[in-house]
């Protein structure tokens, strides 16, 4: 019976050591992860803070060369005579916003009607099927929607419009818009899917349609989310690169004709760093205001997101 106590007791210590190691070693992890969570979080910032001073630093360097003034307000965007060249980014901006109006005209009618079917008419069965298919456009790589729209894309539009180039604005626009279908189809889905069934069925009760609930009481209910999934996706076809750079062509012409060959911000970068402009040029330094220009583009969408959706919000 001694020897019996004594195994039990010799058991009861062992298990005590080893509660005590379980509570040092979750001890230990719950000091260590803090730590961790805030090194990568100074990572992050500090990686943000040094590619925006990057840019800000190189954009002064090219602003010691070329007049602000002429940035802003000239037409014309001939950089690469630097003695009798132009660097007023005006061509640059509207060939942007021209194939971002084209993808928005695109993406937000067939994003929006995709998300209403999903939330408020589609099965649960037939959601998980055609969403995770939508979504599949999101993953397609950008220089095959490029040279989908070179190769497919503008020789179909050719056949309507005969006065349409090779190399335009309408072709990589409407791919910009199917590439950004997905997004705004998702997050308006997303939003939308968060509205109480409890709104529908008291609108139901009170004699609506599925219509008209779907688009006089989830739409609006859903409104902030719906409205910051449109500003992201302005934001991702403004930044959109080899869609533009590959179908766009390298005309900066100060243009609203879908027509002609246009060419982007995005697309001027990726032009001059292929190797055309040296280190040190003006030419050089050119891509920093360029992309200081986009990054001030970018910033406002999201911060105008950001806007509309607390406005939302607080409306509805």
């Amino acid at each position: 019976m001694a020897m019996t106590n004594g195994n039990r007791s010799y058991s009861v210590r062992e298990m005590i050591k080893e509660n005590k190691k379980k509570q040092n070693g979750q001890q230990f992890i719950e000091w260590l992860m803090p730590k961790l969570l805030l090194l990568t979080a100074t990572i992050s910032v500090l990686t943000t803070i040094g590619i925006l001073f990057t840019l800000l630093f190189e954009t002064f360097i090219f602003f010691e060369r070329v007049s602000i003034v002429e940035f802003l307000t000239s037409k014309e965007w001939l950089p690469w005579n630097e003695e009798t060249g132009s660097f007023g980014v005006a061509p640059l901006v509207t060939g942007t916003l021209l194939t971002t109006a084209i993808a928005m005209l695109v993406a937000i009618p067939i994003g929006l009607a995709s998300a209403i079917y999903l939330s408020e008419y589609a099965s649960e069965k037939t959601r998980k099927i055609l969403k995770p298919i939508l979504e599949v456009l999101a993953g397609i790589p950008t220089i095959v929607y490029g040279f989908f729209a070179l190769t497919f894309v503008t020789p179909l539009l050719q056949k309507i419009i005969p006065d349409l180039g090779i190399f335009n604005a309408l072709s990589p626009g409407i791919v910009m818009g199917v590439m950004i279908i997905p997004m705004v189809a998702s997050l308006s889905e997303d939003a939308m899917s968060s509205v109480p069934n409890s709104i529908r069925e008291g609108a139901l009760g009170l004699g609506s349609t599925k219509l008209e609930v779907a688009l006089k009481v989830v739409l609006p209910a859903a409104a902030s989310g719906i409205a910051a999934s449109f500003m992201l996706a302005i934001s991702r076809a403004v930044g959109e690169t080899m869609i533009v750079a590959v179908a766009g062509g390298s005309s900066p012409v100060f243009t609203f004709d879908v027509t002609k060959s246009i060419q982007t911000l995005t697309a001027y970068i990726v032009q001059v760093t292929t190797g055309d402009a040296g280190y040190g040029t003006t030419v050089y330094y050119s891509i920093y205001a360029v992309g200081m220009t986009l990054f001030v583009f970018t910033l406002t969408m999201n911060l105008l997101a950001q806007y509309i959706s607390r406005r939302f919000r607080e409306e509805y």
